[in-house]
């Protein structure tokens, strides 16, 4: 486990007219989001194939609400007790969760079933003058097995 990645299992409450699902809380999680969006990707697709992606400030808070996708995560600080470590994560539709990564944790998803629809909530508003973003190259990661 990387250390400071949260993972919330989340629970859907189906009925005749559809779903209901709670993703969190503030006065439980501490999530204080500033900034809430959301992103697709069609299936087999993934977002930041070449280039995973890691903030040095902000946190994101993750969860796929429609799909389902394999989310997976680099722990490349330097003062982490887990540098180096990779988790990989099936989050969605049939394993409903909310995955917290911190900042300067290396992460890229891919959908594995139709346009999978991620929501993400972040503790800093982007700032388009100075995003707070780090894309890193040549992260060996086989997507293709996925």
């Amino acid at each position: 486990m990387i250390e400071g990645v949260k993972i919330k299992k989340l629970k859907a409450i189906t009925d005749h007219r559809g779903r209901l699902m709670e993703i969190f809380r503030v006065s439980e999680t501490g999530i204080n989001p500033k900034q809430v969006y959301m992103t697709t990707a069609l299936e087999g697709v993934v977002k930041d194939k070449d280039k995973f992606h890691l903030h040095k400030s902000q946190n994101d808070n993750m969860c796929c609400i429609k799909g389902l996708v394999k989310l997976v995560l680099v722990d490349t600080r330097e003062e982490s007790k887990t540098k180096d470590e990779i988790m990989e994560f099936e989050i969605g539709e049939s394993n409903p969760a909310l995955v917290t990564i911190p900042n300067g944790v290396l992460h890229a998803f891919k959908s594995l079933k139709g346009e999978s629809i991620v929501l993400n909530c972040i503790d800093r508003e982007y700032n388009k003058e100075n995003p707070d973003e780090i894309r890193v190259k040549n992260v060996y990661y086989n997507w293709d097995k996925v």
